[in-house]
């Protein structure tokens, strides 16, 4: 057996796995490796990679066939070893403000949900990075969710090829270039912690970022965490996108509770890590997003601490205020809309941007905080109407 050749932090086998491999999620030198342990000569290589990067990413081709700049016997050497695969599109709801939520099935059975939000000025989609989450946000619906399973590259630059699939955004090759976008901003906001899955992330933003394929700059992808602080750093120095925190508290009590990785991690370790993320990343600033909850985190003061925070660490920043969006069995309420006026006011004043974020998608369960997918609720009611059928069956 041949040793494995190490590049990128990927461990790369140069023989393939018995079964096709799905191109869709491989990194270049991965990809490269790929073509050569299926008989794709060295010197080749590297070329054979630019051309089918470009079919696959700028052009969104998924059949070997079409891509006409390569022989047709290699086309066909390709479609005997590979596959180019993305998740399984299972449903599509529109809301009334134009949100779309997609509920995508990938590799096991497993379902994430994915959102598309259309602006006046860009189209934002939501990405998610893990089946389920671990970290068990008292305040999130995602957070209910157990954690599954990570998800791969491919998966995580799969949901972007399916959303642009479904806006039908792909350029026709030799048609004049359009630079309007459909899609033109990605948040790793979906379902799941993306730091716990790092190098998924890392490698699917890469792809997304490629110049020669889906070509959305670092500045348009933003990344949030709860607050992994170690690896905060490295985000900035392999990734480089913007970042977002989960801040929600200004006291490492309420964070506890709220925010359980606080208890890892505290509010000023954290900050500590923020503070060095811009100089790292040439990162613009940081973004805190706060969810407001009525009488928990909301009064006066917890606005004058979130500033003294940010201004002891000296972080640029601004602060996204998020009205909390409600779910079946939440323990907590909204703000009022006066209350998240008076402390959007009270960060304004201290020379903040502090953006009251409109709820988007709400009625089709997409909004913020709201993800968790219907089949995962459904099989868990299954299990408990089983369990219950069980114990009544003993009794």
């Amino acid at each position: 057996m041949t040793a494995p050749i190490t590049q990128d932090v990927l461990t790369i086998p140069r023989t393939l796995p018995d079964g096709p491999v799905n191109l869709v999620g491989l990194t270049r030198p991965a990809m490269r490796e790929a073509l050569i342990a299926a008989g794709t000569p060295d010197k080749q290589a590297k070329m054979r990679v630019n051309q089918i990067w470009q079919w696959i990413y700028q052009w969104g081709v998924r059949d070997f066939s079409e891509m006409t700049n390569l022989a047709k016997a290699y086309r066909a050497q390709l479609a005997e070893k590979f596959v180019i695969e993305i998740p399984e599109m299972v449903s599509r709801l529109v809301s009334e403000d134009g949100t779309r939520k997609y509920l995508v099935r990938i590799a096991g059975g497993h379902e994430v949900e994915v959102v598309y939000i259309p602006e006046e000025d860009r189209g934002t989609l939501c990405v998610s990075s893990q089946v389920g989450c671990t970290l068990t946000c008292s305040f999130c619906h995602t957070g209910t969710q157990k954690l599954v399973r990570n998800l791969t590259a491919g998966e995580i630059v799969g949901q972007v090829m399916m959303a642009r699939d479904d806006l039908g955004e792909w350029p026709v090759p030799g048609a004049p270039k359009d630079e309007t976008r459909l899609l033109s901003n990605i948040v790793l906001m979906g379902m799941g912690e993306p730091l716990y899955n790092f190098d998924n992330v890392r490698d699917a933003m890469k792809i997304v970022m490629d110049p020669e394929g889906i070509q959305l700059s670092r500045r348009r992808i933003t990344l949030s965490t709860s607050g992994v602080v170690p690896e905060i750093a490295r985000t900035a120095e392999e990734i480089g996108c913007q970042l977002a925190i989960s801040f929600h508290a200004t006291t490492d009590e309420v964070r506890d509770r709220l925010v359980p990785i606080n208890k890892r991690w505290n509010i000023e370790e954290l900050l500590g890590a923020l503070a060095s993320y811009p100089k790292l990343s040439n990162s613009e600033r940081i973004t805190f997003e706060y969810v407001m909850l009525h009488g928990v985190n909301d009064s006066d003061d917890d606005a004058r601490r979130l500033i003294d925070h940010i201004k002891r660490h000296k972080i640029p920043a601004k602060i996204n205020l998020i009205p909390f969006n409600e779910w079946p069995g939440a323990q907590y309420k909204r703000s009022s809309n006066n209350r998240i006026r008076a402390f959007a006011d009270i960060i304004y004043k201290a020379g903040y941007a502090s953006p009251i974020r409109t709820p988007r998608g709400e009625d089709i369960m997409a909004a913020c905080g709201q993800l968790k997918s219907a089949t995962e609720r459904a099989r868990k009611s299954k299990r408990q109407i089983e369990a219950e059928a069980g114990l009544a069956q003993n009794g």
